[in-house]
C-alpha cells in the first residue's frame, strides 16, 4: 500500500487584535480574535522540509495587525474577506484561505446619565463569530453567534415521549425552557450589510424563541431557523446547537410547602443537546462549513 500526504493546512491561530477608531469625539472599538489557515502547494514542506512555499505564521499574524491599521475593521466578515483575499491573491503557492473570527462586545460606560466618549465596559452578551473561505475565484461567508443564553419561564411542554424501563422523567405541561444559543448562518452572496444583517438575525432568533409555544426544544430550533430564512433572503441555511439548560422543579413537600412552578434547581450537567439545520434550496455549500 502506498503512503501519501492527505489534506492539510497551516496558519496562525487566535491573534487578538483591538482596533480603536478615534475619528470624532466618540471612540469606537472592534475587538477580534482571528485565526488564519492556509493551504495549497505544501507537499515539499511536509516531505522534505523545504519551506520555499511557506508564508510564515508570524507573517500572517503581522498581516492581521497591519490590515487593522490600513483598512480598519468594518465588521468581522468584511475584515475576514480582506485577509483571505490577500493571502491567496498575493502568494502563488497558496490557493485557499480559511479565516475564522470571534468578536467581543464592548459597551459605553455610562457616567451619570451620559455615555462616556472613551470609557467602555466589557459586555456580558453573546460572542459574534464569522468564518470566511476564499479559493482565488469565490468566497464563502458564514456568520454566527455563540453563548447567547435565553430562558422562557412558561409556555414550554414536554410529553408524549418514548418510555421504557429506564425512564424516570415525568411528563410536563408547563416547564422552564432555557438554552444557550449557538447559531451559524451561511450567506448566498457577499453583497451584505454585515452589521445590520447580524442584528436582524439575532432579533429573529430571540423573537422566535420567545413567541414559540414549545412542545419540544427541537420544535423551537426549527421555528428559530425558519424565522431567519423567512426574513433574510440572502441566507441559505442556519445551523443551530441548543443545549437544554434543565431547570427542575424542587420538591418542597417535606417542608409543608407547595411549589407551583416557582422554585427550580438549575442543573448544569448532564444536559440534553439539540442540533439541527434549517435550509432552503440554494447552491451547494462547498467548503463553507469546513
Amino acid at each position: 500500500m502506498s503512503i501519501k500526504l492527505g489534506p492539510n493546512r497551516y496558519g496562525k491561530a487566535e491573534t487578538r487584535v483591538v482596533r480603536v477608531n478615534k475619528n470624532g469625539t466618540k471612540h469606537q472599538i472592534r475587538d477580534l480574535n482571528v485565526s488564519v489557515a492556509l493551504s495549497g502547494d505544501m507537499e515539499e514542506v511536509h516531505l522534505t522540509g523545504d519551506n520555499a512555499a511557506v508564508l510564515p505564521t508570524d507573517t500572517q499574524k503581522n498581516t492581521v495587525f497591519a490590515f487593522a491599521k490600513q483598512h480598519g475593521i468594518a465588521s468581522p466578515e468584511d475584515f475576514g474577506l480582506k485577509l483571505a483575499r490577500h493571502f491567496v491573491d498575493s502568494q502563488p503557492t497558496i490557493d485557499h484561505a480559511r479565516v475564522e473570527l470571534e468578536e467581543y462586545e464592548w459597551e459605553r460606560n455610562v457616567v451619570g446619565l451620559n455615555a462616556h466618549p472613551h470609557s467602555f465596559v466589557r459586555s456580558g452578551r453573546e460572542t459574534r463569530t464569522a468564518l470566511v473561505h476564499y479559493d482565488g475565484d469565490r468566497a464563502w461567508v458564514v456568520s454566527g453567534l455563540k453563548d447567547l443564553t435565553v430562558l422562557n419561564t412558561t409556555k414550554s411542554e414536554f410529553h408524549g415521549f418514548i418510555k421504557d424501563k429506564y425512564t424516570t422523567l415525568r411528563e410536563t405541561r408547563d416547564r422552564v425552557l432555557a438554552t444557550e444559543v449557538n447559531a451559524q448562518w451561511r450567506h448566498s452572496t457577499e453583497n451584505v450589510e454585515w452589521d445590520k444583517n447580524y442584528e436582524v438575525v439575532k432579533r429573529c432568533l430571540l423573537q422566535a424563541f420567545a413567541d414559540t409555544h414549545s412542545l419540544s426544544l427541537q420544535q423551537t430550533l426549527y421555528e428559530m431557523g425558519e424565522r431567519v430564512l423567512e426574513t433574510c433572503s440572502d441566507i441559505a441555511e442556519v445551523k443551530l446547537t441548543l443545549p437544554n439548560k434543565h431547570h427542575f422543579e424542587v420538591d418542597l413537600s417535606p417542608f409543608g410547602m407547595v411549589n407551583d412552578n416557582e422554585v427550580f434547581w438549575a442543573a448544569d450537567r448532564p444536559y440534553g443537546l439539540i442540533e439541527g439545520t434549517v435550509v432552503r434550496e440554494v447552491p451547494a455549500a462547498g467548503p463553507a462549513w469546513s
